[in-house]
C-alpha cells in the first residue's frame, strides 16, 4: 500500500498562536488547497495552516478505481459511505488536532475545515472531538450521519462550536439541497451553524474566500 504523504503546513511568519486543519476532496490532495493561505488572513492571527493528504483507496462510486480519499462511497446519492475509512479519517483529524495542542496551541484556537469529502469529515469529527474547538468550517460537503447516532456521538465540548457551512447553488457534485438539509439537521440539534449560498458550482470561488477569511477572524479572535 502506498504511503501517504506527511501534511503540508505552511507558518506564519510570526510563531503560530492558532492553527487551521484544511481537508481535501476526494482525488485531491493538500496542495489543492494550499494555494488558498494568501487570501486568508493568516498573519494577522498568526494561523500555521495544516493541509493532509487523504490515503489512496479505492473508491466504489469511481469504479474501484485507486485515488485519494477520506473515505469510499459507493451511490450518487453520497448515501453508503464505508463506516471504518470515516472512523480512520477521524482518527487522522483527532491526531492532527492533538499533534497541535501538543505544539502549544490551545484546543481553542483551532479550526476544522475541509471541501468536499473533506468538509464532511471535518463535520464528523470535529463535532466529536472530546475538547472545545475555535470552530468548525465545511465547504460544498453534507453530515454524514443524519440519524440519531449523531446525538449519540457527539462531544459536549463541541456541542456549541461555530459552524461555518457553505455551498454553491449550482454545484453539480454534491446537490445544494444536500448541503442545505445537512445544515438544517445540525440547527435542529441545536448547533450553531450559519449556512451561506454562492452562486457557483462545486468549487471555491473568491467571494466565497473572502466569506471564509471574515469567520474565520471572528472564530480565532
Amino acid at each position: 500500500m502506498t504511503q501517504t504523504p506527511p501534511p503540508i503546513v505552511i507558518e506564519p511568519s510570526q510563531p503560530a498562536t492558532s492553527a487551521m486543519i484544511f481537508l481535501h476532496g476526494l482525488g485531491a490532495d493538500g496542495n489543492d488547497l494550499a494555494g488558498l493561505t494568501p487570501h486568508l488572513p493568516v498573519e494577522g492571527l498568526r494561523t500555521r495552516m495544516i493541509f493532509p493528504n487523504a490515503p489512496q483507496r479505492p473508491v466504489t462510486i469511481n469504479g474501484g478505481y485507486v485515488m485519494p480519499a477520506w473515505y469510499d462511497i459507493s451511490d450518487t446519492a453520497l448515501r453508503n459511505a464505508d463506516q471504518k475509512s470515516i472512523a480512520e479519517s477521524t482518527a487522522t483529524v483527532h491526531a492532527l488536532i492533538d499533534e497541535q495542542i501538543a505544539a502549544g496551541i490551545a484546543s481553542d484556537k483551532i479550526i476544522v475545515a475541509g471541501f468536499s469529502q473533506g468538509g464532511a469529515i471535518a463535520l464528523h469529527a470535529g463535532l466529536r472531538y472530546e475538547r472545545e474547538l475555535a470552530g468548525i468550517m465545511a465547504l460544498s460537503c453534507y453530515v454524514l450521519e443524519r440519524n440519531d447516532k449523531h446525538e449519540r456521538e457527539i462531544s459536549e465540548a463541541n456541542y456549541d462550536t461555530a459552524i461555518w457551512m457553505a455551498h454553491g447553488l449550482h454545484d453539480e457534485v454534491v446537490p445544494y439541497p444536500l448541503g442545505e438539509a445537512s445544515a438544517e439537521f445540525l440547527s435542529g440539534y441545536g448547533h450553531a451553524v450559519t449556512f451561506v449560498s454562492y452562486p457557483m458550482g462545486h468549487e471555491i470561488s473568491m467571494p466565497e474566500v473572502t466569506g471564509m477569511s471574515e469567520w474565520m477572524t471572528r472564530a480565532l479572535l
